[in-house]
């Protein structure tokens, strides 16, 4: 398969990432205590993702769901059909039951994200890439352009999150926001993208 990593790209992720990690671990363990406080559930979670070459990895993230959230979302896809479509359409909920008052806070100012610059430091992402998607994610909605998508890592930001995210109506507007990075991709446009991600999250807009 061939790889659309810039040379520059791998030395600039471990350089970004353990500066970001030696500046964020004092507010990373203050919200690792208050998660545990709020439910004593597992602090960390984890899903699969596919990264470079179709490798399929665990992405980290702070727990902003209730421990039965899997149970929430199927009594609520099973009674509300509106939610039932949004659901299909956007893989997304704005207003999700699952999420509990923490995690809403974590979501709005990206918070929940800090423990994925440990998947850039290893190797399983990168500071800015096309958005992280399940398996059947990228079956079902990358199709053609899925190998394309598999010769690069995935980002903590990118450009559909800095210029789209939560506006964006449809998943083919989002699949086209990755190919146009990945076909488009600099370090200039790298540090851009970085910028706008800063200012995003002081303005809270972050994800819902």
């Amino acid at each position: 398969m061939e790889s659309h990593i810039p040379r520059w790209k791998r030395p600039f992720d471990i350089f970004f990432s353990i500066l970001a990690i030696i500046i964020f671990f004092p507010l990373m363990i203050i919200i690792a205590i208050a998660i545990k406080i709020f439910d004593e559930g597992n602090i960390i979670y984890t899903q699969k993702r596919v990264g470079y070459k179709g490798r399929e990895f665990k992405i980290l993230k702070f727990r902003t769901m209730y421990i039965d959230a899997d149970k929430k979302l199927k009594e609520l896809l099973e009674n509300n059909a509106e939610a039932r479509k949004e659901w299909e359409t956007l893989y997304k909920l704005k207003n999700d039951p699952r999420i509990t008052p923490i995690g809403r806070f974590l979501r709005k100012t990206s918070l929940d994200e800090l423990p994925q610059f440990f998947n850039v430091l290893k190797g399983d992402m990168s500071i800015v890439g096309p958005r992280p998607v399940t398996k059947e994610e990228l079956e079902l909605f990358y199709k053609d352009k899925a190998k394309l998508y598999k010769s690069v890592r995935p980002g903590i930001t990118g450009y559909w999150q800095v210029e789209g995210r939560n506006d964006v109506k449809s998943y083919d507007d989002r699949v086209n926001m990755d190919v146009w990075y990945i076909k488009n991709q600099s370090f200039v446009l790298d540090l851009k993208i970085i910028l706008k991600t800063v200012f995003a999250v002081l303005r809270m807009k972050g994800s819902y």
